[in-house]
């Protein structure tokens, strides 16, 4: 399944191969989804997870958004939105990244499907949409959900989160379960 994500990543590649400029980077959300084919939601952004992007290659991204208006990119096409969780992610999270394109001058790695899926858990709770559709495709077991509630409701301090995580999962589960 050719996807717009499919279409950006090989694209950046060879505009990046035209910069002499290399890239690895570790993605999270829509992107992701795209990349391992499970959605072919659009998205106008890249989740960059890790590392920290570089400024030659944050000033080649806004080069080539300029260049490709077609893709509809927005302004931050390229962000380090979701970096604050590094941090929290479960232990050992590096040596579960599975390859999710392999250029020449481009390699993007995502979080493994464990750790994928906690963090769209945990974005379903914070925001619902559209993370909803996400988790659908996904298609988590219960077992899934199960190991990764405890890590969901760790997340925000609001004394409230738990039972919103609790009433997420639920809607969720009976989506999937019936």
């Amino acid at each position: 399944m050719a996807n717009q994500f499919s279409k950006i990543a090989v694209e950046f590649d060879k505009f990046l191969a035209t910069k002499k400029l290399f890239f690895e980077v570790t993605v999270i959300g829509g992107a992701a989804l795209n990349i391992l084919q499970i959605s072919n939601r659009l998205t106008t952004d890249i989740d960059c997870l890790n590392p920290k992007i570089p400024n030659d290659i944050k000033e080649a991204s806004l080069e080539f958004r300029s260049k490709f208006p077609e893709l509809g990119l927005i302004k931050d096409w390229l962000n380090n939105g979701p970096s604050s969780l590094v941090p929290d992610l479960p232990e050992s999270w590096q040596s579960r990244l599975t390859l999710g394109f392999n250029g020449m001058n481009l390699k993007i790695t995502v979080l493994g499907r464990p750790d994928l899926l906690k963090t769209k858990l945990y974005a379903y709770c914070d925001r619902i949409n559209p993370d909803f559709e996400d988790l659908l495709l996904l298609k988590p077991t219960q077992e899934e959900l199960l190991n990764s509630i405890s890590w969901v409701k760790d997340r925000d301090g609001n004394p409230g989160w738990p039972a919103n995580v609790d009433i997420n999962f639920k809607s969720l589960e009976e989506a999937l379960y019936g």
